[in-house]
């Protein structure tokens, strides 16, 4: 898919006994987080910094599958 770029990926294994993958990208000149669980890879949620702002980010589906690949190959 993409022209986003990881810039960073952080694995929490300390909180409430579950371990959740964090990867912060920028696409489309955008800044993004998305947080997923790292069990399945499933996501818990997207947001999206504008200005001073974060907002929860609408991602298409390819997008999200295209993150989950990459960090399944990094993890």
């Amino acid at each position: 898919m993409a022209d986003y770029e990881i810039k960073n990926m952080i694995i929490d294994d300390g909180f409430d006994s579950e371990e959740y993958v964090t990867a912060d990208f920028s696409y489309d000149m955008k800044d993004y987080s998305i947080t997923f669980k790292k069990a399945d890879l499933e996501v818990l949620n997207t947001w999206v910094f504008e200005e001073n702002s974060s907002f929860p980010a609408n991602l298409s589906d390819e997008m999200v599958e295209s993150i989950r690949e990459d960090i399944k190959r990094r993890i």
